[in-house]
């Protein structure tokens, strides 16, 4: 069964929002201020991370450490100079 879970985080004055869609295909797409940036599909339940840029000038580089399952999703915000943070479940 297919299920959507959606993260969220701040950085550098930028939203972050991914949504983690499991199932038999696991799709992870990522949005920075609203406009989609990084999208990935996979099967299983491996550690997936998605290479983004935050729109600073110059751009920064970023990434998204998705853990699908086994359980319940999560993710971990990861940018240069930063520690890495796990990103706040979102409920939508």
């Amino acid at each position: 069964m297919r299920q959507r879970h959606h993260f969220h985080t701040d950085h550098a004055g930028h939203s972050v929002t991914v949504t983690v869609q499991t199932g038999h295909t696991v799709v992870v797409e990522v949005l920075v201020d609203g406009k989609e940036t990084g999208y990935v599909t996979t099967h299983g339940d491996d550690p997936i991370t998605v290479r983004i840029e935050l729109p600073t000038d110059p751009p920064q580089p970023a990434a998204i450490r998705a853990k699908p399952g086994p359980g319940t999703p999560g993710c971990l915000f990861e940018a240069p100079g930063a520690e890495p943070r796990p990103m706040s479940p979102r409920a939508y």
